[in-house]
């Protein structure tokens, strides 16, 4: 299965992802990506794999008026992003690749960790290039390598351990884009290229709620779709304990990690 095709959430998960991931991860790396940009009053903004829109609202929030439009591929997270009661945002579902736009449509093109998941990175490049304006801006974010983001990693180590080997495949796909020299390469035809590395730290009530929320508004919530809920309950408590052991101190019920990304801003 392709990349694009895997790492996608259908029906109800995608409002668990905005009611979860949202507001403890999506939103940090979202406020800091709308930092770098600096999206201005008037300008027209694409947010590419805008997922539920949450780097739109923050553009459009940023900007006080302008165009801001928000494509995706995922029916299921643009009605979520429907639903937020965002009327000045357009959303279109569509693809990275061959975006509904004209040429020269858009001042700065966002995208939040989903140039890593496009079957053709380059094409998706091209593209982005292609809807900007002359001067217009590219703004866009990909997580580093799995070991950087501990909790991560423990967590796809526990999945190859407790449900199967190579369970975390979808997890890992994540992380496809650790190599930050492919962002310079993929912006060849920008100019004022830039590439930070970026830090930001999750915090979690406890495991057993990452590992919850991992299992069950993402994509790898189809690994555990046929468990009865018993069986569930108890590889879920096991994976949170793996991760309890390698992430927590002894007697720490909170659980926090750093998660790294690469944040690449260019213009055209």
């Amino acid at each position: 299965m392709a990349q694009h095709e895997a790492w996608q959430v259908v029906g109800s998960a995608a409002e668990l992802y905005q009611r979860y991931l949202v507001p403890a991860i999506a939103s940090l790396w979202a406020a800091d990506l709308i930092d770098r940009a600096a999206p201005r009053p008037g300008e027209r903004v694409l947010d590419v794999a805008c997922g539920t829109g949450v780097v739109s609202r923050l553009a459009a929030k940023r900007m006080g008026s302008g165009r801001v439009v928000g494509l995706d591929i995922n029916a299921g997270m643009l009605a979520v992003a429907r639903s937020l009661n965002s009327p000045s945002i357009e959303w279109y579902e569509g693809s990275a690749l061959a975006m509904p736009f004209p040429d020269a449509s858009f001042d700065l093109c966002l995208c939040q960790f989903g140039l890593q998941f496009f079957p053709d990175r380059p094409a998706a490049m091209r593209e982005m290039f292609r809807v900007l304006q002359l001067g217009g801006r590219v703004a866009l974010s990909v997580f580093s390598a799995i070991e950087r983001t501990p909790v991560t990693n423990a967590l796809a180590d526990a999945l190859d351990r407790r449900l199967r080997p190579s369970a975390s495949s979808i997890k890992r796909s994540e992380h496809s884009m650790a190599d930050a020299d492919e962002l310079w390469r993929l912006a060849k035809d920008f100019r004022d290229v830039s590439v930070n590395t970026v830090t930001q730290t999750l915090r979690f009530a406890s495991p057993r709620e990452y590992v919850h929320m991992q299992m069950t508004a993402t994509p790898m919530a189809g690994l555990v779709a046929d468990m009865e809920s018993g069986p569930l309950d108890e590889l879920m408590d096991a994976i949170a304990g793996d991760l309890s052991a390698a992430l927590c101190r002894d007697g720490e019920k909170g659980l926090v990690s750093p998660q790294e990304a690469h944040v690449l801003l260019a213009r055209k």
